[in-house]
């Protein structure tokens, strides 16, 4: 019967370590869930950003006058 509990208390035991380990696995799964949402947020902003600067400040080709040596 001893060797039943040595064996029931080891498995509490294993599964008290597991119980820990989800809680902080959990805890970080959150806390980067809300890492990626502000980061998303971050992104669109650059995005509506880089919508309203005005285009490329070089010309096109064809309107470039060409350089001085041709």
């Amino acid at each position: 019967m001893t060797d039943n509990s040595a064996r029931i208390t080891e498995l509490e035991t294993k599964i008290a370590y597991q119980d820990s380990t989800i809680e902080q696995l959990n805890q970080t799964v959150v806390e980067l869930s809300e890492q990626v949402s502000k980061q998303a947020a971050q992104i669109r902003l650059l995005a509506e950003r880089l919508k309203s600067l005005p285009q490329s400040p070089v010309a096109d080709a064809s309107e470039e006058t060409p350089p001085p040596h041709y």
